[in-house]
């Protein structure tokens, strides 16, 4: 299956107006099986959210090994065949516990060997400066048509070049 040429039609600078556009274009009965939403210049943004410390990384690593064990532990619970609920709530408690501690011990010894270098913790995301509604080329007229009624916020919305 080969890739048809796409053209972009509008350009976007939140993701909610571009999803405005294409929803727009939904309403009107458009094929929105051949339009993306494409976001463009990409860059990486790592807020920092906290100082991390010994307490914290324990904490983390606790909640990051709390629900497997709990997963795993249920399912091992519902393997007793004389009476499988209560088992596998038990179980699943147990291993909760048991994951916490070794989370907590994990997170521990990783705070550690990180020698104090990163004595922060932060959330990453990607934000593109721009989103990009593109269509198949044989039908972007109709769809620039359609979109010239798009009503959007802020400074979004204006027609791509080409």
């Amino acid at each position: 299956m080969t890739e048809q040429p796409r053209r972009p039609v509008a350009t976007y600078e939140t993701y909610q107006e571009a999803e405005r556009a294409v929803d727009h274009l939904s309403d009107q009965g458009f094929p929105v099986q051949r339009v993306a939403i494409i976001g463009q210049d990409v860059r990486l943004v790592e807020q920092v959210v906290g100082r991390m410390d010994y307490g914290r990384a324990a904490l983390h690593g606790a909640a990051s090994g709390a629900l497997p064990g709990a997963l795993i532990g249920w399912l091992f619970g519902l393997v007793d065949w004389v009476d499988p609920l209560v088992s596998a709530l038990l179980v699943a408690l147990y291993g909760l516990i048991f994951g916490a501690i070794v989370g907590a011990l994990f997170g521990l010894l990783l705070y550690t060997l990180q020698g104090g270098r990163r004595d922060f913790a932060s959330v990453r995301s990607m934000q593109p400066s721009r989103y990009d509604v593109v269509v198949d080329e044989e039908v972007a007229d109709e769809a620039v048509r359609l979109l010239g009624g798009v009503q959007t916020t802020g400074a979004g919305g204006r027609p791509a070049h080409t």
